[in-house]
């Protein structure tokens, strides 16, 4: 299926080089303004991109950024759609209040608008804008955007504390509460919660290439890590970090490395309180009481 859009594109007024492309859902000529282009640091135009095949890596920044427009208007599911190189396509930038301009450029774009009732705020400065300046997913809430890169995905239902964090190409199917980090590739099923202080592994620190999933009605307590997939209805106690290696004691009294319980259902992970070793024990996975519907419903 091709996949073409209309976007407006800024770069670099002296180099040319991209620094972003915003593709309105209307996919309409829709341009920007903002203080960094009326001083001429950098220049607005619009661009036509279309996708063959999203199975094909990205071969343009323009085509990189339709990508993950795509992946945060959910249209489509994180690992669905090659990104293979987007790092190498994609420039840094500093996102600032009067517009995104090259990092060398900042000081320029100070002097420059120093006539203006501005104060100039550098947001970050980084590869990923936020997505909430490019895409507003329906049916969310989020405490603090900075804390959501453009290309996460965000199922309706789902509410992003101010302490969660959600990468590229990673996110929620359904209704979640995160308050915890979702790292690249990691994909969380309906009715999961991940607690505060949380972490889950991704694809990308130390070139990992294993995709960890969730999958339904799991809670991941406050604190705790993983680094294998879960099934459904699992528990991982506070504060408990299960990674492939951990070795985890079963109910019959076998030790097994935690990656053969990988995907599994129906499983509390915890710590012995008085000897130390990990247990896997098969519960019911709804005892944790489940999310608050009401907190979910983001309209």
């Amino acid at each position: 299926m091709t996949i073409k859009r209309i976007g407006h594109r800024y770069s670099d007024s002296k180099s040319g080089a991209t620094i972003d492309v915003w593709f309105p859902r209307s996919n309409k000529e829709i341009a920007r303004s903002c203080l960094a282009q009326k001083v001429g640091l950098i220049k607005g135009d619009f661009v036509e991109v279309e996708i063959a095949s999203v199975d094909d890596a990205p071969k343009s920044a323009e085509e990189a950024y339709l990508r993950l427009h795509l992946l945060s208007e959910c249209a489509v599911k994180p690992n669905e759609i090659n990104l293979d190189g987007v790092f190498g396509l994609l420039n840094n930038v500093a996102w600032t209040s009067a517009g995104p301009v090259l990092p060398n450029e900042v000081e320029s774009l100070r002097e420059l608008i120093a006539g203006e009732d501005h104060q100039l705020n550098v947001t970050s400065i980084d590869k990923f804008p936020r997505m909430t300046d490019y895409v507003i997913p329906e049916g969310v809430r989020i405490g603090n955007a900075d804390r959501v890169r453009l290309g996460a995905h965000l199922a309706s239902g789902t509410t992003v504390m101010h302490e969660g964090f959600c990468n590229f190409n990673a996110g929620t199917l359904g209704s979640s509460m995160v308050e915890g980090r979702i790292s690249a590739g990691v994909v969380i099923g309906d009715g999961s919660d991940i607690g505060g202080g949380a972490s889950i592994m991704g694809t990308l620190s130390g070139g990992g290439t294993q995709v960890i999933s969730m999958g339904k009605k799991n809670l991941l307590g406050a604190n705790a890590g993983l680094g294998i997939s879960l099934g459904d209805n699992c528990i991982i106690e506070s504060g408990l970090y299960i990674t492939a290696g951990t070795k985890i004691k079963m109910p019959d009294g076998e030790v097994v490395s935690a990656r053969t319980l990988s995907g599994q259902s129906g499983l509390l992970f915890r710590r012995h309180s008085q000897t130390g070793a990990v247990e896997a024990i098969v519960t019911d996975g709804s005892l944790w009481g489940g999310l608050n519907t009401a907190l979910h419903s983001n309209d």
